[in-house]
């Protein structure tokens, strides 16, 4: 096992982990917000994947111009989620909207299903994605290279975004303390769905992520790896934006590590070790590694 294979295996430990790290961002700031875990947004990462795969072969888009619309329809996704599922219950006691993500999720699959099939579906790229790059230790194709490129400048978008505009100070402050933001003239619902179209839009790019890194996409698809983005939002501290980032980085690495440097018979068992990780972190930090104590608001 040369140096060259454990590097070849940590940069798949990034580039898995760019993706986990977008979609946990996504339950993070819906959670900061609304304190709710939305089960619907691994859906919403498969919503993505068919939107690029329309957007690319039937309509034949541009592949940067495809990105945009998958950002946007991820977005509108969410909003109309929020607004339909989520604000009528909004002050129920929080079981109430874990079961409607749930029944949410459960539609969005079965809607697939219904107009497109159950088949999984050949994901192709433009070529030039597909072309190799040599570092003269290991070769990586320009679609990982641009899947690593895109999550960090999302990030750190983002990361400005909600620290640096007016816009992103509200959000904040809607997470602190619904009545406070209230009478500081801030409006709570376009808060809480600005979360929503952000969050979703990013599980929406981590789809077309997946299918341009993995080469196939299904209607299920989104399930195991929105459960693990959960997972990684819980190791980084459900509510922290950094914490989502480390969080998928973490869990990304340990994944394909797992599986790359433990003998082949091993490999089989990678989910157990994610789950597994999961119970850990919940017995040893409950407000994983960056987290804090969101049991009540300030």
């Amino acid at each position: 096992m040369g140096s060259a294979y454990i590097l070849s295996q940590i940069v798949n430990g990034v580039i898995l982990g760019s993706m986990y790290a977008l979609i946990a961002i996504g339950f993070t700031m819906i959670y900061g917000i609304v304190r709710l875990i939305n089960f619907a947004h691994g859906d919403i990462f498969t919503m993505g994947a068919f939107t690029t795969l329309a957007s690319l072969a039937l309509i034949g888009l541009p592949f940067p111009v495809a990105l945009v619309v998958v950002v946007l329809t991820g977005a509108l996704f969410g909003v109309v989620i929020e607004r339909i599922a989520f604000r009528p219950m909004r002050g129920a006691p929080q079981v109430t909207g874990f079961i409607a993500s749930l029944a949410v999720a459960i539609i969005l699959e079965n809607l697939l299903v219904m107009t497109i099939s159950a088949q999984p579906r050949v994901f192709l790229v433009p070529e030039y994605l597909n072309r190799l790059v040599s570092t003269g230790v290991i070769t990586i194709r320009v679609i990982d290279l641009a899947i690593v490129a895109l999550a960090i400048v999302l990030m750190i978008a983002l990361v400005f975004f909600v620290h640096f505009t007016k816009v992103g100070i509200a959000m904040r402050a809607t997470a602190e303390n619904y009545d406070v933001a209230r009478l500081m003239g801030i409006n709570i619902d376009r808060m809480i769905m600005l979360a929503f179209a952000i969050g979703s839009g990013l599980a929406a790019v981590s789809g077309l992520m997946w299918g341009s890194k993995y080469g196939q996409i299904s209607p299920f698809m989104g399930l195991l790896p929105g459960l693990k983005a959960f997972v990684a939002a819980v190791i980084g501290g459900v509510g922290s934006i950094p914490g989502a980032v480390v969080g998928g980085y973490v869990l990304g690495l340990s994944e394909v590590l797992f599986v790359g440097l433990l003998p082949p018979e091993y490999s089989g068992y990678r989910n157990a070790f994610v789950f597994g990780a999961l119970i850990v972190v919940l017995l040893v930090m409950p407000n994983g590694l960056l987290g804090r104590n969101t049991e009540t608001r300030a």
